[in-house]
């Protein structure tokens, strides 16, 4: 499983011309499901996106969370982040978790945020997104499960 975190102070993400979820400052993260990823893997990337401290203290430091800063989560399903271009210049997604498993652990994942106090808003899973966002920073985290 990974993820791409970037620090926003606003997205919109809408399908078919309409606004379906909008967040005003966090993180916009981008998830992607690989081929026999676990629950257990959902739940490790939900607990480090709930405790990741890519936000700044007092003192300037990235040293706050999400939940601390009291931000929300944009969760998009990204099957992309598994394409494979290192042969010819087309990706090859076979390393992608079928659709089916892959959706299961992405609202597993988001569930899980929940349940620690982040709140978390969804793209609608395999569909035709739109995303505008609004980089803090630029601030953006790349993170891997086993």
């Amino acid at each position: 499983m990974k993820f791409l975190a970037q620090r926003v102070n606003r997205a919109r993400l809408s399908v078919d011309g309409e606004i379906v979820s909008e967040i005003s400052f966090g993180l916009v993260v981008y998830f992607g499901v690989k081929r026999g990823d676990s629950l257990e893997n959902a739940l490790k990337c939900a607990e480090k996106l709930a405790n990741l401290r890519v936000f700044e203290d007092d003192a300037g430091k990235m040293n706050l969370s999400v939940r601390d800063v009291k931000g929300e989560v944009l969760l998009v399903s990204q099957f992309t982040l598994y394409g494979d271009c290192s042969h010819g210049n087309r990706p090859s997604f076979t390393e992608a978790e079928q659709p089916e498993r892959a959706k299961e652990l992405y609202e597993a994942a988001a569930a899980h945020l929940r349940s620690k106090d982040v709140p978390v808003k969804m793209g609608v899973f395999g569909a035709d997104m739109r995303i505008e966002q609004d980089n803090r920073g630029p601030v953006s985290v790349i993170y891997e499960t086993d």
